[in-house]
């Protein structure tokens, strides 16, 4: 697929950034005026030089006790590290961007079963553990362009006050993960702390950076000439992210979301998860057994056993010792330890039966139904999960593709082609939005009745009661990019000082029903703030009104939700002179609003 001119008026840098629970990667392109851009990947890092082609780099850490950062990455293999791990007790991160991940996505089960694996490190949080991984992966970045382009130095020199961003991120995660990765972007001296700074960082789904990758690798060519649909299956070190849409039309190229995309905590780390647990049991009394020795075999499972397994009738092996190393009643001889085939496919199971059961469920919201399915990512080398895939999705009638190389960076490369194009051009709710409210109270209605405990009486003697959800837009709803959605709300107070500035929450509502209670107490649990929306409204006029009991004062506005990007913007409007105005959202304390 051919890419368009840059348009833009001056000279500027795309880097885009792929931050793995395991594996990180970046691809970048510079874009100057009328030019088409020509998007790299990164393929040198510090401390895999004698792997120069390797796109992807570790993502882990070591700190010194202190707080401060050892080595990153690579580095943190090289020779001699573990005697000076010992003499400058340094302290082992990995598996950190599990500390993001939404309580929905059994971000505490995974923790609990390994505590000492996805730990951070002592008085750091996981925006500042970020932080200092972006800013690793920034300088490699910097390096790496000044060392390939001729006149590498001129040219960094020439965008480094005109770079842009583009961090991805797994399916599941919202607004609150995209501000801890800004505030790390902040902190890892990507981009300044201002409003224009902030600006420069963008976001895309890893399922969405994965289509565009397929689009500019031609796998999608006969998918897109037919204007058929297709799913992504994106499988990483932690989520398996899986994302259906449908081709719209072929120039200008235009896609839209079939159904909300889903992910899944089914990444290849959930393989070692299980293999773990059965070394665990099966060693309680042999004397290999010892935390030590169980390590050794994941690291060795994960590096050589697990990325060849294929048959399911075959055993495996697993090297963690000399050949002196022998207990026959596990399965140990000559320093190795054999898995049947049988128990290896156990491991990979409920991530296979998870793939396969959100693909069917995505399949019943196409018409027609989806027949491709594109497997990508770093776990889509495995060969056992791919053709067990495919056996299972051929039933279906469905067909899986996997590109014979580079599955490991499409994420990065497909953000940079996200950032050049943006081909989807909707997509649908993953969940509801709406905001907290009260309502005047009628003392007929049944579920009015059941709350008049908890009546309240507003400055214009209304009465009302608290905790109503307001629905902006429901979850499922295909929502275009630039399409706005919103809601009128309205103030009351005494004190007309308060009218100076006006705030709303925007709530979200995680439940599995696609309406949304129209309660918050019944299930308060279902429901969270996602953010708070204010707007300086001092100089807006206010409506004052006299009754018997006082003056009280009215204000009129409306909540904004622009829905269809791939990060959610909010904005308040209101009517000054019988113009609309609007202001930029800050997070701030609310007030109670009404409608």
């Amino acid at each position: 697929m051919p890419i368009n001119r840059y348009r833009g008026p001056t000279r500027k840098l795309v880097l885009a950034i792929d931050v793995g629970t395991t594996y990180s990667g970046m691809a970048y392109a510079l874009l100057d005026p009328g030019e088409v851009p020509m998007p790299y990947v990164l393929h040198r890092y510090p401390g895999q030089e004698h792997a120069a082609s390797d796109a992807k780099v570790p993502s882990v850490m070591y700190y010194h006790p202190d707080g401060s950062v050892h080595s990153v990455g690579a580095e943190t293999k090289r020779p001699g590290i573990a005697f000076e791990v010992r003499k400058k007790n340094l302290i082992f991160v990995e598996w950190f961007k599990i500390h993001l991940n939404p309580e929905n996505m059994d971000r505490d089960a995974i923790m609990e079963k390994l505590p000492d694996v996805a730990k951070l490190p002592p008085n750091k949080t996981v925006v500042e553990v970020l932080g200092h991984f972006l800013s690793y992966l920034f300088s490699c970045a910097r390096r790496f362009i000044c060392e390939t382009h001729g006149s590498g130095d001129t040219l960094w020199q020439s965008v480094e006050h005109q770079m842009d961003f583009v961090l991805s991120h797994p399916n599941g995660w919202g607004g609150l993960q995209q501000g801890k990765m800004r505030q790390a972007a902040v902190l890892g001296g990507l981009v300044p702390d201002t409003a224009a700074g902030h600006d420069r960082v963008h976001f895309v789904t890893e399922g969405e950076a994965s289509l565009h990758f397929c689009i500019q690798s031609g796998l999608t060519t006969e998918t897109l000439r037919d204007r058929k649909s297709v799913t992504i299956v994106d499988t990483g070190g932690g989520t398996v992210d899986i994302s259906s849409y449908r081709f719209l039309s072929v120039s200008p190229t235009k896609i839209e979301e079939i159904t909300a995309p889903d992910c899944l905590v089914q990444g290849s780390i959930l393989v070692n998860v299980r293999a773990t647990d059965h070394l665990k049991r099966i060693l309680r009394n042999s004397p290999y057994g010892v935390e030590d020795e169980i390590q050794s075999m994941i690291n060795y499972f994960d590096a050589s056993t697990k990325p060849v397994f294929k048959d399911s009738k075959e055993a495996s092996y697993i090297q963690f010792a000399s050949v002196r190393a022998n207990d026959p009643s596990v399965n140990i001889f000559c320093g190795q330890l054999m898995l049947s085939g049988e128990v290896m496919a156990s491991f990979y199971q409920p991530c296979i039966d998870a793939i396969v059961d959100t693909v069917k469920v995505q399949r019943k919201g196409s018409k027609p139904y989806i027949s491709t399915v594109f497997l990508v990512g770093g776990f889509a080398s495995s060969p056992w999960l791919y053709s067990s895939l495919k056996l299972n999705l051929n039933k279906l009638g469905m067909t899986i593709y996997r590109p014979d190389t580079h599955t490991n960076k499409a994420v990065a490369n497909g953000a940079v082609y996200f950032f050049l194009e943006h081909y989807v051009s909707a997509r649908v709710m993953k969940m509801t939005y709406g905001t907290d409210i009260n309502v005047t109270y009628e003392a007929d209605n049944p579920e009015h009745k059941a709350r008049s405990h908890l009546k309240i009486v507003r400055p214009s003697g209304r009465v009302a009661l608290n905790d109503a959800f307001s629905t902006i837009i429901q979850k499922g709803t295909l929502v275009h990019e630039n399409q706005e959605v919103s809601e009128e709300y309205f103030i009351e107070t005494r004190d007309p000082g308060t009218l100076n500035s006006i705030t709303a929450d925007v709530m979200v509502y995680k439940g599995t029903t696609t309406i949304a209670p129209r309660w918050i107490d019944g299930c308060p649990e279902l429901f969270t703030t996602l953010c708070t929306v204010s707007a300086d409204t001092s100089q807006v006029p206010r409506r004052a009104i006299v009754r018997s009991t006082g003056t009280y004062y009215e204000q009129f506005f409306k909540l904004v939700l622009r829905c269809g990007l791939t990060e959610m913007k909010a904005q308040l409007s209101w009517m000054e002179k019988g113009v609309e105005r609007r202001g930029p959202a800050t997070i701030v304390y609310e007030p109670a609003v009404s409608r």
